[in-house]
């Protein structure tokens, strides 16, 4: 088995990992670091990780102002609890990008909104 560790830009490390402990439904807990964060499943699988813009040398996380964060990306996660996510997600502010709907291509409900920086998330039904 292999598996993707996304990691994405972030201006506040704690917060975003706030955000997406609740978007999750996951116990609020603390990042590893100031400026690194791993959001894991219950069974090891690591969801995302948060990395404070600038921390390191790493090219493609200097700044935000290279470019609009998540330009280019879609943040997709397929979750087995949409309608608790759908509440979760309803309780943010700045409300939904997309109402929940069932993609024609998958057959599955989904629906959007943006994280903290600015990323698109799309949480998808996980039937």
């Amino acid at each position: 088995m292999k598996r993707t560790w996304t990691i994405i830009g972030v201006a506040d490390v704690a917060c975003s990992f706030r955000w997406y402990q609740a978007l999750f439904g996951q116990a609020e807990a603390l990042p590893a670091h100031d400026y690194f964060g791993q959001l894991v499943d219950t069974d090891g699988t690591v969801l995302l990780c948060l990395h404070q813009w600038g921390a390191h040398d790493h090219p493609s996380l200097n700044s935000p102002d290279h470019a609009e964060p998540g330009n280019g990306l879609l943040l997709f996660f397929r979750v087995d609890d949409f309608d608790a996510a759908l509440a979760r997600a309803r309780a943010f502010p700045g409300g939904l990008e997309e109402e929940p709907q069932v993609n024609p291509a998958t057959g599955t409900r989904e629906f959007a909104l943006r994280d903290p920086d600015g990323y698109y998330v799309m949480i998808s039904a996980l039937d």
